[in-house]
């Protein structure tokens, strides 16, 4: 490509040489350009041909067009330095050696006038510099042009407090972080943040380490990382099942971003939301970087995971091997490094950066409950094995589960999504419950789960049936004169007398269910040895009838059994205001609890 233009011609001289540069030729004058660049005069004084008349520069900065302009300087034509041309001309004159030394007044001097007087004396300035640099390097680095606008911009934005001065919390007022180890700030205002911004990320890192550097807070650097991250990462399904396709160098150039970006995070606790380390979870699974990335996000997560919500957690697998539809193994390695790190705490009452934690439970049972509603998201997964299934559950630690009505859940909802599970591994996954710990109504729903292992429904109604028993026991020691208070008792107290039927009634109803679940024993023992017969010359084969009718009866029938000792013992002792558990409490999985253990069954 051939470029001339009217100040070339107007010398009325024949052009004696021609410049190419970026791909483009120039014919010029020899005598302009070796009077104020000093690197064409070397080139024209070394050149063995005495009549050079070609000179090519394929690495000069700027190309085409800041060579021009260069040129146009050198044959003393007028044009105008901006901040748009600044740093092209900067850079040419550096390579061009247009210094003092071969004429008055040269290119760098005026450039250099033009940087310190306007350019850094703005943020905006030093950011719209330090972006026209990024194709300039390496001659924009040895000019020192791309460190000071970065100078300019650590110093505006420490020297403006706003920034960087902690916040004291108003006196009475609660803060999420006053039990951490930094203080609140103010949020970042919005045209600081939208500035750096534009910056590409290996510029934008060098701009957040300066700062830091310079004593700027970490935990204040948060609302401009993720707005950064928040723009480098359009365009990225991050939840959706399956990856969405993108070009290569898009894909590189994003996990190149993310990778930083995980580096520059602040490592104090409450300093991210947990929601937006999620998205960069997300997003570091489906772009693949490295693991070591993910190891960080992962524990990050962890540090604040009391404050995470279900939706934090359903992170989908983004693997083209029809594996599950959520990342198990992911939220099991946070679930690990949650427990591990709050019991290492509560050990030594240090965490790792050798800080004070006070711990408490709340924290513990919020997870607790968090992990069980988990557990129940992923148990309709058909492609969720026994094993994995196992292994989640199993994390949860027994001090922390008030009751197991979640874990209950999770186990029914599993059964259900997988019907064709063997009598063993059905034992194993009911194994994981303790029933001493359900609630009345997950009891009531449990003793008519087909899906549930007898044995376990057995156990189910033997608690049941030892709950209602302390029920009735501590009505008798109420309702006993002797074991009250030896005053003699008011004459409205005969109201009482009546109530020994009932109590009669009740223990009659106990009895009852004493029977029928040593009928269940028998149904178990039928099970678990079909081979055996029925003898025909039983004494009383009539008995053996009526037990086996009423075994195979459904579970509604034991649940009215149970409903009615519960009626009538509410009706006795005045329990009909008590507490229950509702189903939408019972939905929400408000559980904690301990891992299942075997328990006599005493008839």
């Amino acid at each position: 490509m051939k470029r001339t233009s009217e100040w070339v011609f107007s010398h009325e001289i024949p052009t004696d040489v021609t410049v190419i540069a970026g791909g483009t030729s120039f014919s010029l004058h020899k005598f302009p350009l070796v009077s104020k660049s000093g690197y064409m005069r070397k080139l024209v004084s070394e050149s063995m041909d005495a009549d050079l008349s070609i000179i090519e520069l394929s690495d000069i900065p700027g190309g085409a067009d800041a060579f021009e302009l260069a040129a146009k300087f050198c044959y003393g034509v007028n044009f105008e330095i901006s901040t748009e041309n600044i740093s092209i001309l900067r850079c040419v004159a550096e390579f061009l050696e247009m210094t003092e030394n071969y004429a008055v007044g040269n290119l760098i001097g005026r450039t250099e006038a033009y940087v310190n007087e306007v350019v850094l004396t703005s943020l905006a300035g030093a950011v719209f510099i330090l972006r026209s640099c990024e194709n300039l390097f390496p001659v924009a680095e040895n000019v020192k042009l791309a460190s000071r606008c970065i100078d300019t911009i650590v110093s505006i934005a420490c020297r403006d407090r706003q920034f960087a001065a902690p916040v004291e919390p108003k006196s009475g007022e609660l803060h999420h972080s006053v039990s951490y180890n930094f203080p609140v700030s103010k949020p970042v205002v919005d045209w600081w943040a939208e500035d750096l911004t534009l910056l590409r990320i290996d510029l934008f890192q060098r701009v957040i380490v300066k700062m830091i550097s310079r004593g700027f807070k970490k935990y204040a650097l948060g609302p401009i990382l993720m707005l950064y991250a928040q723009k480098s990462l359009r365009g990225l399904e991050l939840f959706g099942k399956g990856r969405k396709k993108i070009d290569t160098k898009q894909q590189h150039e994003k996990r190149v971003v993310l990778e930083v970006m995980v580096g520059l995070l602040p490592r104090e606790k409450n300093s991210m939301p947990v929601s937006f380390l999620s998205m960069l979870l997300r997003a570091a699974i489906c772009l693949a970087t490295t693991f070591a990335c993910r190891l960080d996000l992962e524990k990050m997560i962890a540090s604040q995971l009391g404050q995470a919500v279900i939706d934090d957690l359903l992170i989908p697998s983004y693997s083209l091997r029809g594996d599950t539809l959520f990342d198990v193994q992911t939220i099991q390695r946070i679930t690990m490094n949650f427990f591990e790190s709050r019991m290492e705490i509560n050990r030594v009452g240090y965490d790792a950066d050798q800080c004070y934690i006070s711990h408490s439970s709340n924290e513990m049972e919020n997870v607790t409950r968090l992990i069980e509603n988990y557990l129940a998201e992923i148990a309709s997964d058909h492609n969720l094995s026994v094993p994995r299934f196992l292994d989640f559950a199993e994390l949860i630690p027994e001090q922390y589960r008030i009751t197991d009505d979640g874990m209950y859940r999770a186990i029914d909802i599993y059964l259900k999504a997988h019907p064709a599970l063997s009598d063993r591994e059905r034992k194993k996954i009911c194994s994981l419950m303790d029933c001493q710990k359900l609630s009345r109504e997950a009891c009531a729903h449990a003793a008519q789960n087909d899906r549930l292992p007898v044995q376990t429904v057995v156990q189910v109604l033997y608690h049941e049936q030892q709950r209602h028993g302390e029920v009735v026991d501590g009505g008798l020691h109420e309702s006993s004169p002797a074991l009250n208070s030896p005053k003699t008792p008011e004459p409205m107290e005969i109201h009482s007398i009546p109530g020994e039927e009932s109590i009669t009634n009740l223990q009659r109803e106990n009895e009852d269910l004493k029977l029928e679940l040593l009928k269940m024993k028998m149904r178990l023992k039928d099970r678990e040895n079909p081979s055996i017969k029925i003898p025909g010359d039983h004494p009383n084969p009539s008995v053996i009838s009526r037990t086996m009718s009423i075994a195979d009866k459904p579970f509604s029938a034991r649940k009215s059994l149970l409903s009615s000792c519960r009626g009538n013992l509410a009706g006795l002792f005045g329990l009909r205001g008590t507490h229950r558990v509702s189903k939408a409490e019972l939905k929400q999985g408000k559980t904690g609890g301990t891992l299942f253990r075997d328990h006599t069954h005493i008839v």
